[in-house]
């Protein structure tokens, strides 16, 4: 079992994923398996909430209420100290700062922008926390 905050262009990308195999699907997968412990905040469920619902994606109702309601369920709502970190894409504090509180469980941070963060070997890439719990 592996804590990890989930990027939204991780879920963004599984739900578009063609291939049942890709390593964002795998993430998804594990998260619904409860191998994947998801972690949120306040801030991340509702850029969830919002993103997932733009219309260019067109993902149906069912799919996102599915989504968030595994992540509410079998995740761990976290209330983050603030970090006063400065990233390339201050969208993605949030995010950060609950990988940062939770680092004393052995938190990951699971994104495709690994570059709109700073270099940790908490932060990781789909591929990269699949290799890890391996």
């Amino acid at each position: 079992m592996i804590y990890a905050v989930i990027d939204t262009n991780i879920i963004v990308s599984a739900l578009l994923a063609r291939n049942e195999d890709s390593p964002t699907v795998q993430i998804i997968k594990k998260l619904f398996a409860g191998e994947v412990i998801p972690l949120y905040s306040v801030k991340i469920m509702s850029e969830y909430h919002q993103v997932l619902r733009r219309a260019k994606f067109s993902f149906s109702e069912s799919a996102i209420n599915k989504m968030l309601g595994e992540i509410e369920q079998k995740g761990i709502l976290v209330n983050p100290s603030e970090s006063n970190e400065i990233l390339p894409d201050m969208k993605d504090l949030p995010f950060y700062e609950v990988v940062l509180e939770k680092q004393s469980d052995g938190a990951y941070l699971v994104t495709g922008n690994i570059k709109h963060f700073p270099l940790k070997p908490f932060i990781v890439t789909a591929k990269q926390i699949l290799d890890i719990i391996k």
